[in-house]
């Protein structure tokens, strides 16, 4: 997506060897513009998978993933990153190991928005090791729904997650795809 390349380029920063920082436009301030791109982009892509509802973790992958079930016309579903007292245990939950943070969250879905027939589409903001969107799929599997695509918005091509999902058999689609990253470098594949 060339658009979202060039907003990178101009307004991303490469702070080390793994850190692109995206807040002017993905992940502290929106681009409502962009986000609704993007959505045109992983609703064409996935408009043969038969996805039923759209998924996401929060909160970064939250705009992306509105403009792209609003647009399929599906519902939208968030996983939470923190157990909420008021689902009762009437929730899946998978511990995810986030590199960013280097810390472990419970990964939390409500029952209630999920069912055997459903197609799932995980969009999430970045891809880099494939922690967070193998611990998306482990919750939407234990629920006897199928992973039906994995949209990622942008992928670091030079980390494992591509091909760990891919090994998985998950077909997944980046809008962007960063072949390397160091301080004051962006490189595209």
């Amino acid at each position: 997506m060339e658009s979202l390349r060039k907003r990178i380029l101009e307004e991303g920063r490469a702070l080390s060897k793994s850190v692109l920082k995206v807040d002017s436009f993905l992940n502290h301030a929106v681009d409502p513009k962009l986000m609704y791109e993007m959505g045109t982009y992983f609703k064409e892509y996935f408009k043969e998978h038969n996805i039923t509802k759209v998924f996401t973790i929060e909160s970064s992958g939250i705009a992306p993933s509105v403009m792209t079930a609003m647009q399929m016309n599906l519902p939208m579903v968030t996983l939470k990153k923190q157990t909420s007292k008021i689902l009762n245990g009437e929730v899946y939950q998978t511990t995810v190991h986030s590199f960013t943070k280097n810390s472990d969250y419970e990964l939390t879905l409500s029952k209630k928005y999920i069912n055997e027939d459903d197609n799932i589409l995980i969009i999430d903001d970045f891809l880099a090791n494939g922690e967070a969107a193998l611990g998306a799929a482990r919750l939407i599997e234990e629920a006897g729904a199928k992973v039906s695509g994995i949209g990622i918005v942008i992928e670091k091509s030079f980390q494992p997650g591509r091909k760990l999902l891919e090994d998985k058999g998950y077909d997944v689609y980046s809008l962007a795809r960063i072949a390397r990253l160091d301080e004051g470098i962006i490189e595209f594949i």
